[in-house]
């Protein structure tokens, strides 16, 4: 009560007292910028309004909290000045979240605009709407986007059509129902460019909706004459839309082709890289329809020819868009080898280069190698290998052999070059060295045997396990050249617990072929053979076992243990058929940067704001969710994501489900009968550093138990000496493992896998997998493949016959049987099968591990052949 009464007095005092002496007395006194910003903003004066909205803009641009002047700043909406217009929009799209319920005062000012004489305004008012994120506005402005989609300036029809997919972002239904995607479709026919250039972009982004659940936007003859007449005069952004649109389409005939690719041919002169890329990819897609058609010869060469020029000036880029570009020569290379047949020297790497950079330089320099340029390549590599960086040394060392793999008259050079880097004595240097001129022995048998020796001499500089694993190789298959080998050998034999498995496996295999060419080597096939058999490795063991047997038994061992084969050059990194087709359609996208497909690199399920208009048939559906990629050049579809695989996978993602299966030889798929393994007969089984499938075995091996092992003096294991019933061809009957979870609902993307290895009850393996859906929504379209395994295993049936549809929350169980293929076996991979499994829910990626059992024929699969490593 007091200080009511004291307040009253002084106020009382206060205002008697002259307006100069009170205002002198309050100056010190302030209320805040936010304060003077609503007292300026409701001034009587433009400029000091003008003014006041430009502080709010700065004040809002550097971070500071001005949604309390949102009211105020909206009635300075009604002005004719467009810059004070512009402004306000801008404020008004930031701040529209947190203030939606004073976004509503706003309609009244949109609908005004949208009449306004001035298309400029007109097309702010629509853009700004179309930025808008706030539902409870989006009825008002439906009828404001039917007007100026029939605008009469085709800057406001191209505006409101970029509007449309903004508008079915946050209500699908609605823009459906109102009619706005027929309109947008009707744009495709209007005489302006730009308009039709942003309607393609709009339909697309629509097209490409997760909830989408109709086909938009498909190219037919109508439309795609439209798209060619546009192409020429939009901008660079539409021409790219457009390119991307033409890209999907398929030709009727090879004269339509011919036409079209006339049409794109000047894109390639284009400034803008993305414009090049996406023009590449429609001219590589059309080159396939036009074989046989007359003249095609003519006209594909005439295309090959153009392509070179736009590629290499996208290499006088920086180095992130010189790497980009790389990414997507190696692609174009893949797909047609004779681009840039001529222009090497602009791969040739510079000091300044990047390392990433350079590796790629690298990969293309040996794909453009020929007779004509290798000398040239030759030298360059020389340069290379005297770099301190030693990852990119060593793949120059590579390329060397590359070089002698691929162009017979250069492989005396190149070892004529990697003798002078061995001499050298760097350590890196050496034993990059080392694994190369193994490959280029093998290459070509018995031309450089005189190199031997200096690999002998350096055997103190080798340390790692692809190194060492080389030496022995080399051991192994020259021993005859070596008179030292079995001293050379006896060196590993102290170390061997301490070896790496690579080396442990070559040495048992370089001992074994030793003996067979210096009888005196008996003692040391002993002794390994002992070393072998007791290590905890079951590959390591059990491939003992079967040499000792193999030894012990009366055939003629060098019809079975045989020298390696020859090799062939194969490229390096080369892509399967199916993942380079998919590839080349998304040229210029970050799939084709990371050389995977498209649904390892974009979601298929992309985070939307907004729940529509709240019917239940509008929410996020995984079944229809469409991922897009970005674009090279800046234009993105979608924000790419990288889908995490375990690190114990190894490389599934080139995988192809859509390419039908690779037939198994001499086997018929049925049910649980998967196909007998090849006899052994002389198959290469000592060949660990092979990259070639064995030869053809031409007689199975007579298995006569351990009897004979005596003829060669040479001691019974232990666990074998004991146990007569036990011969090479009695398998012990092993149990299957336990089903466990193989794949969990967090990685699986809401699907849970567990499974099993079993016996099929018709015979054979089977891998019995239980799927549980986790998801809101059901799953379709289930596909399964496996890697290369140890068996050479793969599915003997569709994973779909027992699993078509998986509702929500359900589980289903599918004794997936196995069947074996020659094609599909893999060297150390040991107990791992690798699987990926496709659905509606994308690619998913797992592994399990086979009985220890099945590992060395303990388990026999369908028709009694064993399958022996």
């Amino acid at each position: 009560m007091a200080a009511s009464i004291a307040r009253a007095r002084i106020e009382q005092a206060m205002n008697s007292l002259p307006p100069k002496v009170q205002k002198f007395l309050t100056s010190h006194i302030r209320k805040g910028e936010n304060f003077e910003l609503k007292t300026e903003l409701n001034s009587e004066y433009r400029d000091r309004r003008k003014e006041a909205v430009k502080r709010v803009i700065a004040n809002m641009t550097v971070g500071k909290d001005v949604s309390g002047l949102f009211a105020d700043v909206l009635k300075c909406m009604q002005t004719d000045d467009l810059e004070l217009k512009k402004l306000v929009y801008l404020y008004l799209m930031n701040y529209a979240k947190s203030q939606p319920e004073l976004v509503i005062l706003a309609v009244n000012s949109f609908v005004k605009d949208v009449d306004d004489a001035n298309p400029l305004i007109r097309a702010l008012a629509v853009r700004t709407m179309g930025c808008l994120r706030a539902e409870r506005i989006v009825d008002y402005l439906m009828e404001p986007l039917r007007k100026t989609l029939k605008d009469v300036d085709p800057y406001v029809r191209k505006t409101a059509a970029v509007c449309v997919a903004k508008m079915y972002d946050l209500k699908p239904q609605s823009t459906v129902d109102n009619g706005f995607i027929a309109m947008l479709q009707d744009l495709l026919s209007d005489p302006n460019p730009m308009v039709v250039a942003n309607a393609v972009a709009s339909l697309r982004e629509i097209q490409e909706n997760p909830r989408n659940k109709q086909t938009v936007f498909v190219v037919n003859a109508v439309i795609l004459h439209k798209l060619l007449a546009a192409l020429n005069e939009c901008t660079e952004w539409g021409q790219i839309f457009i390119l991307e649109s033409l890209a999907e389409y398929s030709p009727a005939d090879a004269a339509e082709a011919t036409n079209i690719v006339e049409r794109v041919l000047p894109r390639l002169s284009h400034a803008n890289g993305s414009v090049v890329l996406s023009a590449i990819r429609v001219l590589l897609v059309y080159l396939d329809h036009l074989r046989g058609a007359t003249g095609a010869d003519e006209l594909t060469a005439q295309v090959v020819k153009k392509m070179s020029p736009p590629l290499v000036s996208l290499l006088a880029s920086g180095p992130e868009l010189t790497y980009v570009a790389l990414r997507n020569i190696s692609i174009i290379l893949q797909k047609r080898p004779d681009v840039l047949s001529s222009e090497i020297r602009l791969f040739f790497c510079k000091y300044n280069d990047p390392q990433y950079v350079k590796m790629e330089k690298l990969d293309i320099m040996m794909r453009l190698t020929n007779d004509a340029n290798v000398d040239a390549v030759l030298t360059e590599l020389k340069e290379y290998a005297n770099e301190v960086d030693v990852a990119f040394v060593r793949k120059a060392i590579r390329a060397m052999g590359t070089c002698a793999l691929k162009i017979d008259a250069a492989a005396d050079r190149c070892i004529a070059a990697l003798i002078d880097l061995i001499k050298t004595q760097v350590a890196h240097v050496v034993q990059e060295a080392m694994v190369v001129t193994k490959d280029i022995l093998r290459r070509y048998p018995g031309r450089f045997v005189n190199i031997i020796a200096i690999l002998c001499d350096n055997l103190e500089s080798l340390d790692e396990e692809e190194a060492r694993a080389a030496f022995l190789w080399v051991i192994g298959e020259h021993a005859e050249h070596i008179p030292g080998s079995v001293s050379l050998l006896s060196m590993f034999v102290d170390s061997f617990k301490d070896e790496q498995l690579q080396v442990q496996l070559q040495l048992l295999t370089s001992a074994i072929k030793t003996f067979m060419k210096r009888p005196e080597a008996r003692d040391l096939v002993q002794q390994v053979l002992q070393l072998a058999t007791a290590s905890d490795n079951p590959d390591l063991r059990d491939r003992a076992f079967v040499y000792w047997r193999l030894l012990s038994s009366n055939a003629d061992i060098a019809a079975v243990i045989t020298a390696c084969p020859p090799i062939e050059y194969e490229p390096a990194e080369q892509l399967s058929p199916g993942l380079l087709a998919e590839l080349v359609r998304n040229l210029g996208t970050l799939a084709a940067v990371w050389h995977k497909p498209v649904a390892a690199v974009s979601p298929k399920d992309l985070g939307r704001n907004g729940n529509g208009d709240g019917d239940d048939d509008e929410d996020d559906d995984p079944q229809s969710a469409m991922g897009g990629t970005a674009t090279a050049g800046g234009s993105t579809a979608a924000s790419p994501s990288v889908q995490t695989v375990p690190q114990t996978i190894g490389n599934l993602l080139d995988l192809d489900f859509d390419l039908p299966a690779a037939p198994v030889s001499g086997a018929t798929s049925t049910v649980g009968s998967p196909a007998p393994a090849p006899p052994l007969g002389n198959a290469n089984l000592l060949d660990l550093l092979s990259s070639s499938p064995p030869k053809p075995a031409a007689s199975p091996v007579a298995a006569s138990g351990l009897a004979g092992m005596g003829s060669l003096g040479l001691a019974l294991p232990a666990g074998l000496a004991t146990n007569p019933a036990v011969t090479a061809s009695s398998p012990v009957a092993g149990s299957p493992t336990p089903k466990v979870t193989l794949l969990d609902r967090d990685q699986g993307k809401g699907l849970e896998i567990a499974g099993a290895f079993t016996n099929a009850p018709a015979g054979g393996y089977a891998w019995e997998l239980t799927f549980t859906n986790h998801t809101g929504a059901p799953l379709a379209e289930f596909a399964i493949q496996l890697n290369k395994n140890t068996l050479g295993l793969a599915p003997a049936q569709p994973l779909a016959n027992w699993v078509a549809t998986l509702a929500p929350g359900a589980s289903a169980t599918a004794p997936v049987p196995l069947t074996s293929a020659p094609a599909m076996v893999a060297q150390n991979m040991g107990n791992t099968v690798q699987a990926a499994v496709k659905s509606s829910a994308g690619i998913v990626y797992f592994a399990g591990q086979v009985p220890d059992a099945w590992i060395g024929g303990a388990a026999a699969p369908s028709g009694g052949a064993e399958l022996l490593l």
